[in-house]
């Protein structure tokens, strides 16, 4: 150790700022990532369950059909409604979720209903002044089906719609079809567990951690299961074929504007607490969710400019320069691999700018789940304490998650 010591920091640690240690850190991680290491299991023959027509078209067949979709709604290269028109299936309705039908606006943005001008379809707003449908929305609907990809974080908004969706088709008496898809950060399990009296929102409505490791099917049979709504939703989940929880999954298309691919999907359950504090996570640049900077850090021979672009309109910190961290060159198998929430860049940066008053306490809280994790961080808990203070609610969250698993899971 002495010896390794010696070649990092010859000079003694203590002469080196906080921005030449965080530079060394990750000069050696990007060394390391060039080291060969036990590949990530990509299995090709993945299917998604809105593949698996045969098993769900029998259920439709004259029936009055609504479909809650967006962007990653596909059969293969086709969008789910216009497989399903050409298939002859009456499709009556179309919902859009957070950032629309297409999956172009910017997160938080309003989204409204109207029409859609490819299919002449009515298409109901599930973001805009409600969130769930109302039963006037539900009207002349026999069936529903839900597809859309999850990333597996609980503040990714798509499994808020479905909850809703799911209470909403409960008290209709109406059934809800899931078709399947893997989830690309199902691997593991991680992060404070949220407390739904006190910070249930959008970004969080059900007790469970940060990280859930379940396919959004799996957790729509947790949501019923656990009676998490007050109406029970009849579901049927279309599951996927030749998927595990261990399987390394890259999403064919971009679940939403600011996460443009695999490694800032992997990335963002650990980056997305910086939207409740004063550092941009890269939103836009190109490469959002792969970079973190702030005007004030110290040190540092990185920066970048955000600045207004489609799916981030009017960023934060716009315009400004900031200093920070590149992530965008970090190995995508050793992130998959890492199988946890990184406490460490939180960390360091609220060290860094704590007397810039670094959080957004209500906004962080909701992110979060409760104050505990930013309470611990301003206490200066170490990184094992704050992994320590989430083991009981994970454990008590695994031993029900068990009982709604549809794979093989990542134990």
């Amino acid at each position: 150790m002495a010896y390794l010591r010696s070649i990092l920091f010859p000079l003694g640690p203590a002469f080196y700022s906080l921005g030449s240690l965080i530079s060394i850190f990750f000069l050696i991680c990007d060394g390391c990532a060039q080291v060969p290491i036990h590949k990530t299991t990509y299995d090709r023959e993945i299917r998604p369950g809105a593949i698996q027509t045969e098993e769900y078209l029998p259920l439709l067949k004259g029936k009055r059909v609504g479909l809650v979709i967006n962007q990653t709604s596909l059969i293969h290269d086709t969008y789910l409604v216009d497989s399903l028109i050409r298939l002859k299936i009456n499709v009556v309705k179309l919902y859009a979720p957070e950032h629309g039908l297409r999956g172009k606006e910017d997160a938080g943005e309003t989204i409204d209903s109207g029409i859609d001008a490819k299919t002449g379809l009515p298409v109901i707003s599930l973001y805009g002044d409600k969130k769930k449908p109302t039963p006037a929305d539900l009207e002349g609907v026999d069936i529903m089906i839900f597809d859309i990809q999850d990333v597996g974080a609980r503040f990714y908004t798509y499994i808020s719609t479905l909850h809703y969706l799911m209470e909403a088709l409960g008290a209709q008496g109406i059934p809800l079809i899931v078709l399947d898809r893997p989830n690309p950060n199902g691997h593991y399990v991680d992060g404070p567990v949220l407390d739904t009296l006190r910070f249930r929102s959008f970004v969080g409505m059900d007790p469970v951690p940060v990280v859930y490791g379940m396919t959004i099917g799996e957790l729509g049979r947790m949501i019923n299961g656990e009676k998490w709504i007050h109406s029970t939703c009849s579901l049927t989940v279309i599951k996927c074929k030749n998927y595990d929880h261990t399987k390394f999954y890259e999403l064919p298309v971009k679940p939403s504007p600011n996460l443009p691919d695999i490694r800032s999907i992997l990335l963002y359950p650990s980056l997305c607490f910086f939207e409740g504090t004063i550092v941009s996570l890269g939103r836009g640049t190109l490469k959002p969710f792969q970079m973190l900077g702030n005007p004030l850090y110290p040190d540092s021979s990185f920066s970048f400019i955000p600045v207004s672009m489609q799916g981030a309109q009017h960023p934060p910190l716009e315009g400004k320069k900031c200093f920070g961290i590149d992530l965008s060159s970090l190995n995508v198998d050793s992130l998959f691999q890492t199988r946890q929430i990184n406490l460490s860049l939180l960390i360091t940066f609220y060290k860094a700018l704590k007397n810039e008053r670094f959080f957004n306490p209500s906004w962080f809280d909701k992110l979060s789940g409760g104050p505990g994790f930013r309470e611990a961080i301003e206490s200066s808990w170490s990184e094992a304490q704050i992994r320590a203070s989430w083991r009981k609610g994970i454990n008590a969250f695994n031993e029900r998650r068990k009982l709604y698993l549809l794979y093989p899971d990542n134990e």
